[in-house]
């Protein structure tokens, strides 16, 4: 079976691929893997920079094909950010506690029409001395004044979906994994990943 690495050491980012990625022949790896990868500095401007440092880099390293994301989210009173700063929005080391205390403040007096957000996720596939392949997925929300359910990672107490009443938090995880901006992308390249495990390429 081939191995494809998720350039991510985040264990609810991992768990969501490997839902995703279920039904797939492939043997599923992270960075918890290679840990001597270490650090990958984010060094981009845009999400689909970002996705392509960590797709390149670590399918370089262990010469492999590997998936990695860049994703986010984006608030438009805040003028799209936290953006491609979302994991460290409250800072270098900022917990997902952290990152959502920081958005409510920033929030704060804000009324819930002008609360609109949403999460954008830009996932980049790579091969060494192959072209790098994107795919990106977009799910709209708006953001809560409190936090609401225990389910998921990071933003997903305060993303709240209009349509379905709930918060990210408190969906299933999988039924997260059937509208998430992550699950939109990823299957764009499902198919991708399906045709290069069938011919055996990498």
């Amino acid at each position: 079976m081939m191995k494809l690495v998720i350039a991510t050491s985040n264990l609810g980012k991992l768990a969501e691929y490997r839902e995703l990625l279920a039904g797939l022949p492939y043997t599923v790896l992270s960075l918890h893997d290679y840990p001597e990868v270490g650090e990958i500095k984010e060094t981009g401007s845009t999400f689909w920079e970002n996705a392509a440092i960590k797709a390149e880099l670590v399918a370089a390293h262990t010469g492999e094909l590997t998936l990695a994301d860049d994703s986010g989210l984006e608030v438009d009173a805040l003028g799209g950010l936290p953006g491609v700063y979302s994991a460290r929005f409250a800072g270098p080391a900022a917990t997902d506690a952290d990152n959502n205390a920081k958005l409510l403040k920033e929030l704060k007096g804000i009324f819930p029409a002008q609360r609109t957000a949403r999460f954008r996720a830009v996932v980049a596939l790579a091969y060494p001395g192959e072209k790098t392949l994107f795919a990106e997925g977009v799910c709209e929300g708006i953001i809560l004044e409190k936090p609401l359910g225990t389910g998921g990672f990071g933003y997903d107490p305060l993303f709240f979906l209009p349509e379905l009443g709930v918060t990210f938090a408190q969906l299933a995880a999988a039924e997260k994994n059937k509208i998430s901006h992550r699950a939109l992308a990823l299957a764009q390249l499902r198919q991708i990943l399906q045709d290069l495990a069938a011919k055996e390429i990498f």
